[in-house]
């Protein structure tokens, strides 16, 4: 029996008058129903792509993840190849073979059990576990010649000290943290263990005799974490990032690349620069070292934009930047709030079979393609088109890629591509098809204007279906988070459920946006928020000027970074009848002191809150709350390490309430700053209903008493 077979789906017929009915304006419980596409691995004969699945399961509010596979020609529908819940990470081995995966296995007793990596066969048979490691294994890579894997995992502290006895007269385990680090807790993750690292490990990708698990190696150890294990051509090193500094915040670099013997033994600096290193990927010959990373400039920068680089492998060579002349973002993406939950991307750096040049993908002025690069710093575009690739992967011999597309209509599916780029992309997948083809999605309105400078800003209008120009709209103002990312063509259920409800949806990439150009993202540097606000009211002019928005109707709202310029705008203009403030941040000094990341070197300021007193007090919206005349709603995820309650929506909230003015505040138990992007799945939709609620009860007049005092 073949894997397209173990799993078939049944389908039903439908008669062709269901598909002729009028198509409905999206919902915000759609969000139930949508599917996600994920990390695309296509085998390396380019026959079939394995990628993972994401759906929700409404019953028990969380998603749920399983490996499927698609023939690459498209010929046959993805069929699943797993059956668990929450699968992902597909490798394929070198002979296609063979697919490796990790697997977190359901809860026995109501206690999580650890990540494993399993192992399944293309030919036939069931999933077997190939670790049982008590920390867990994640990022499984196959060595060249299919006999062993690598993985990350983290040694079991116990085992350690498992030669001292227990102390029978210690009745009391204390749990009080002793801090030492200025970063101590992350944003989903929850504070740092400073004992446990992630190390590379090794493993045989084949069972023992009756079946008996293989013993797993520890490669590298150490105080430092390891990531992104790469294997050489040949099998014997294995190369990897590294931030090998005990308090990295008082520098500029980040991860370095470091190597090892694939049989254990020493580490060696591979690669470093004045900045943080990401994807990592060694050519054919094994000579040549590719990786992305942000290089520093001086003096220190707010924002560094992605280059491509290129080294020997030899220890102590120079990096060659090969797109020093290339004034755009490499190795980024969209913002968005459909991007596959809980199941990775894929993606990073690709070399061509000859070595002579590598595949990444770029973000040029709102779009996300990739490009191929050559070691002679030649770049041309691969894919194009008004779209975000958000992962990818090739071929062995490099002559098919599949990819992950999402577009303003479309959450995303796969595509495959042929090596140059010049045959139309074949689309494989249409995992959203049953769904999307009985929904009226507008298409976003491209536009560019002049801000109070002249600095050319771009923008989209997302207008309601059946829209009508001769009528007179409400119109709501999104601004994106970051501050340095940028919105694009992407697909974005929160605009597409407010102009289903009648709104029309602005949103814009002010300055301090990425995708076009590091002038253009750096520029808001110790001045955030200030010129950027600028552009986003000339935005809106530029809208108001079509005639068909009422000026006494308009709202705003943006989470995170567009929570922060939300609580900057209602401080400084009133020409907004509602605002809706996520994730954000009131007070820059209180920020300095408590997110999860530090602001040691002057990237955004230009030094700590009490060097520069008036600067912080400056740009930080809580300094202007007594101008505030627009009713504010705050939304905050309680378990948010990034933009803590504290320092935005709970400031601003008592302010408001102290002047006697319209607010609320809206609170999500153990959400993260990634409420709207992999909240879970009710708290997301309640999150859309309390925003459209909001806008519903001051734009549109629509009684409620969920927002009265009580």
């Amino acid at each position: 029996m073949n894997k397209y077979s173990r799993f078939a789906l049944a389908f039903v017929a439908l008669p062709a008058a269901a598909f002729a009915q009028a198509r409905r304006p999206i919902t915000e419980t759609d969000l139930f129903r949508f599917v996600w596409a994920s990390d695309p691995q296509i085998s390396p004969n380019g026959s079939q792509v394995a990628f993972v699945r994401v759906n929700v399961n409404e019953d028990k509010d969380r998603y749920e993840t399983q490996i499927f596979v698609v023939p690459a020609d498209g010929s046959v529908s993805p069929k699943p190849l797993t059956s668990g819940r929450n699968d992902r990470s597909p490798r394929w081995s070198p002979d296609g073979k063979v697919l490796a995966f990790v697997r977190t296995p359901e809860p026995v007793d109501g206690k999580s059990r650890p990540s494993q990596i399993y192992l399944i066969s293309m030919d036939a048979g069931e999933a077997r576990a190939l670790t049982d490691v008590s920390k867990g294994a994640s990022n499984p890579v196959w060595s060249p010649d299919g006999r062993t894997i690598a993985f990350l995992s983290t040694p079991d502290s116990a085992k350690a000290d498992s030669s001292r006895k227990p102390d029978s007269t210690k009745r009391h385990v204390s749990d009080v943290k002793v801090i030492t680090r200025a970063q101590y807790r992350w944003n989903g993750a929850g504070y740092t263990d400073v004992t446990s690292h992630s190390h590379i490990w090794t493993v045989a990708a084949s069972f023992g005799a009756g079946g008996a698990l293989p013993a797993v190696k520890q490669i590298t150890s150490g105080e430092f974490d390891e990531d992104e294990p790469v294997w050489s051509p040949d099998g014997t090193r294995l190369y990897f990032t590294s931030n090998r500094r005990l308090e990295p915040y008082y520098a500029t670099t980040g991860n370095e690349v470091y190597t090892a013997p694939s049989a254990g033994g020493a580490t060696t600096k591979v690669a470093s620069i004045d900045g943080g290193i990401g994807s990592i990927a060694i050519s054919p010959d094994g000579k040549t070292l590719a990786f992305t990373g942000n290089e520093n400039a001086k003096p220190v920068r707010f924002y560094d934009e992605g280059d491509l680089f290129v080294t020997d492998v030899s220890a102590g060579s120079k990096p060659k930047n090969l797109t020093t002349t290339y004034d755009y973002d490499v190795e980024s993406g969209l913002s968005g709030d459909q991007h596959p939950p809980r199941a990775g991307a894929g993606g990073g750096i690709i070399w061509s079979k000859d070595g002579r040049s590598m595949i990444v993908v770029t973000t040029e002025n709102g779009t996300a393609n990739l490009k191929r690069i050559s070691l002679t710093g030649k770049i041309d575009s691969l894919t194009a088109g008004k779209q975000e690739v958000i992962a990818y992967s090739a071929s062995s011999d490099g002559s098919k890629l599949a990819t992950l597309i999402s577009t303003a209509t479309n959450i995303g599916d796969l595509f495959i591509f042929g090596p140059t780029g010049t045959a139309p992309p074949r689309q494989i997948t249409h995992v959203n098809e049953a769904l999307f083809g009985t929904l009226d999605i507008p298409v976003p309105e491209e536009f560019w204007y002049d801000s109070f400078d002249g600095k050319r800003i771009e923008g989209w209008i997302l207008k309601p279906p059946h829209f009508d120009a001769s009528k007179k709209y409400p119109m709501i103002l999104e601004i994106h988070g970051g501050p340095n990312s940028a919105y694009g063509y992407t697909f974005t259920h929160e605009f597409d459920w407010m102009a289903a409800k009648g709104y029309v949806v602005v949103y814009t990439n002010p300055r301090g946006s990425t995708s076009y150009g590091q002038d253009f993202g750096n520029i808001i540097q110790h001045n955030y928020p200030g010129d950027d606000y600028k552009d986003l009211m000339a935005g809106v002019d530029e809208v108001l000027k079509r005639g068909y928005i009422d000026p006494a109707r308009l709202g705003v709202t943006g989470g995170s970074g567009g929570g922060v310029l939300t609580n900057w705008i209602v401080g400084h203009t009133n020409r907004f009848a509602a605002a809706v403030s996520q994730r954000s941040i009131a007070d820059w000094s209180g920020f300095w002191y408590s997110a999860d990341f530090t602001l040691f070197n002057p990237t955004w300021f230009s030094g700590a809150p009490w060097e520069n007193p008036k600067q912080f007090t400056d740009l930080s919206p809580i300094t202007y709350v007594a101008n505030v005349q627009t009713p504010l709603m705050l939304i905050e995820g309680e378990s948010d390490m990034r933009t803590p309650p504290a320092l935005g929506g709970e400031q601003m909230f008592r302010a408001l309430k102290y002047l006697h003015k319209p607010t609320v505040m809206v609170r999500f138990p153990d959400e993260t700053h990634e409420l709207s992007r992999s909240g879970k799945p009710w708290h997301r939709v309640e999150r859309l209903r309390h925003i459209v609620g909001w806008f519903d009860k001051y734009l549109e007049k629509v009684p409620t008493t969920v927002y009265d005092v009580q």
